[in-house]
């Protein structure tokens, strides 16, 4: 596998997240949730931003819309139905997305593929997504 398909795989899957958000945010019934769904999703676009950038170098073609199949858009889908089942449903559904994620870096790295300033890019975006597997460990605690 290129550097370039871990990128776009990579990518792709951020860019499932980022609508998750989104859609969780329109629907949870918490502000303080609601504010904090935006922020992790402000920060989750900087993340799939820093992901094209290194697409694009690489002459690869940027990612502008999520996978709209597969494995993560049904989980981030899911995590924005489970707030029709209130926050509680919800947090235990962001936590099962962000630790998806996660997983999906962390096989990346460990991808001899990657050039090294590819690695450094999956490694810097990497420090977001830990971010946002803590965050939903958090909200799944406070909510739970």
């Amino acid at each position: 596998m290129s550097a370039n398909t871990v990128l776009k795989s990579l990518t792709d899957t951020a860019f499932d997240s980022i609508e998750g958000y989104r859609k969780a945010a329109e629907k949870a019934k918490s502000p303080h949730l609601k504010r904090a769904l935006e922020q992790r999703r402000e920060q989750r676009e900087q993340t799939v931003a820093t992901l094209n950038a290194e697409i694009q170098r690489q002459g690869g073609e940027l990612v502008t819309k999520g996978t709209l199949t597969g494995k993560a858009h049904q989980t981030w889908m899911a995590i924005a139905d489970a707030f029709e089942n209130g926050d509680e449903a919800a947090a235990e559904r962001v936590e099962e997305g962000e630790d998806y994620l996660k997983g999906k870096f962390e096989s990346a790295l460990e991808d001899d593929d990657l050039d090294p300033q590819s690695r450094a890019v999956v490694q810097q975006c990497y420090a977001e997504i830990s971010e946002g597997e803590r965050f939903g460990d958090m909200i799944d605690e406070q909510y739970d």
